[in-house]
């Protein structure tokens, strides 16, 4: 069109244009066409190119190398959260545990099974295992893959002190676990008769087991060669389908508060912190003012108690160490020489191994530390019962009756000088005293002037 344009203007003048000029003009007209073109494209391909950038697949992977614990089930739960207000396209849990509390395990299983983004659990990496707990919140993921040289299994409940449950008590829990386990399997189709024999028989897999006969659906030996072999894959029974090829992986791990939240929740620990506790504070009920002594044992205490308060625990063994504590408190009043706090010491030892009962067997304090804080406690209490005797027994060294007997300095008039304070004194014949003699006080008359002896001869002031 610009061509025609120009070569009809030239023809208005009466002038015939050349080839070579036309062509000038075509090769113009065509290059600014060119140039416009672009510009159009690379706006169009500008929020193209951003929006691509946006919607690229995100993984939340959650790194648990923990127990099941009331902390861990709280990170696990928020990281789900996360996953879920963030747009994550799955989230996956790095799981390698031996397992932990039943009622923490339970409240994982119900934030996974509500989640609306996948949920999968790898165990890994190689060397891990799912045991107990684990394996059972593998079971209501979405997606149960395992890194090779791992395990899964091993999910028989135990009582409350570790051994085996017994009889129509033991029957009852068994199938109660069976059951809970076998149901999560059915519906995410797995290998129910597998599931259960976790429970009923503790069977425990390899990973090539538990993949050959469809108790996890994926090996991978790495997080994002999990990724890419899943990708696609349809979840039972929420539906979901997968888009995580090539994700991008942002790892997620315990904060500094959690840690050490988890690393309170220890029963050594815990009985550690409530028998500092209670040596601080018997020190300062014995001593006040000191200061330290109660502040260290009231923050040992509330230490202590965070950690009875996150833990199930035995009111019986608790009632038994707060008796314990009781009889070393009266050993101190009571005139038992040291029996009250010999049968506090096994009263201790006694409620200490009963205490976290209820939490199983990974959380009971070990024979070894109950007997050595109690032997502790018992060894430092008769120490400082004996130095109370020995305080009783000798005489009072206070007030004015510590002057009789003492030397006195004579300064000036009736004033005398003992322990650098000066005193009204007089002597008991009221002879005058001579200034800077030595006389010896021998009482304190009700209106605090001292009567003093005679003043001692030269010979006997030079021999004292």
């Amino acid at each position: 069109m610009g061509a025609r344009v120009a070569v009809t203007r030239f023809a208005g003048k009466g002038e015939k244009p050349s080839v070579d000029t036309i062509l000038t003009l075509v090769q113009r007209r065509c290059l600014r066409g060119f140039l416009l073109l672009a510009i159009v494209l690379v706006a169009l391909a500008a929020p193209l190119g951003a929006g691509g950038q946006d919607s690229e697949t995100r993984v939340l992977a959650v790194q648990l190398d923990n127990d099941i614990n009331p902390v861990t089930q709280e990170y696990v739960e928020n990281a789900v959260d996360r996953a879920e207000d963030e747009g994550f396209s799955a989230m996956v849990l790095v799981l390698d545990t031996p397992g932990g509390l039943g009622s923490s395990m339970r409240g994982i299983v119900k934030r996974f099974l509500a989640s609306k983004v996948p949920v999968i659990v790898y165990v890994a990496p190689p060397g891990s295992s799912a045991d107990s707990a684990g394996a059972v919140i593998a079971m209501a993921a979405d997606i149960a893959a395992m890194a090779p040289q791992t395990n899964i299994g091993s999910s028989t409940p135990i009582s409350l002190g570790g051994e085996d449950i017994s009889k129509d008590l033991r029957r009852k829990i068994v199938n109660d676990a069976a059951a809970y386990v076998g149901e999560l399997a059915r519906e995410h189709d797995r290998n129910v008769v597998a599931a259960r024999k976790m429970v009923t028989e503790a069977a425990n897999y390899g990973a090539r087991d538990a993949k050959a006969i469809g108790l996890v659906e994926v090996i991978a030996p790495t997080l994002p060669a999990l990724l890419n072999r899943v990708d696609g894959m349809k979840t039972v029974p929420k539906g979901l389908v997968l888009d995580t090829a090539g994700a991008q992986i942002e790892d997620v791990e315990m904060s500094f508060w959690q840690r050490a939240r988890d690393f309170l929740v220890d029963p050594n620990l815990i009985a550690l912190m409530l028998s500092i506790g209670l040596i601080g504070i018997v020190v300062e009920l014995w001593n006040p003012g000191l200061i330290f002594p109660g502040t260290v044992g009231a923050i040992s205490l509330i230490l202590g108690l965070y950690g009875l308060q996150v833990l199930p625990v035995s009111l019986a063994g608790l009632l038994l160490m707060a008796l314990a504590a009781a009889f070393f408190v009266a050993d101190a009043f009571v005139p038992t020489h040291g029996a009250i706090t010999l049968a506090g010491a096994i009263l201790f030892v006694l409620g200490a191994l009963m205490l976290f009962d209820p939490a199983g067997e990974a959380y009971q304090v070990s024979l070894p530390v109950a007997v050595a804080i109690a032997g502790t406690l018992a060894l430092l209490l008769g120490l400082a019962l004996t130095r109370v005797v020995r305080a009783a027994r000798n005489p009072a060294a206070v007030g004015t009756q510590e002057l009789v007997g003492g030397e006195a300095v004579v300064r000036r008039g009736d004033l005398v000088s003992v322990n650098g304070e000066l005193w009204r004194a007089h002597t008991a014949d009221n002879s005058p005293l001579v200034s800077g003699t030595h006389v010896r006080v021998e009482r304190v008359e009700s209106d605090l002037r001292l009567v003093v002896g005679s003043p001692m001869p030269p010979n006997e002031e030079e021999a004292h």
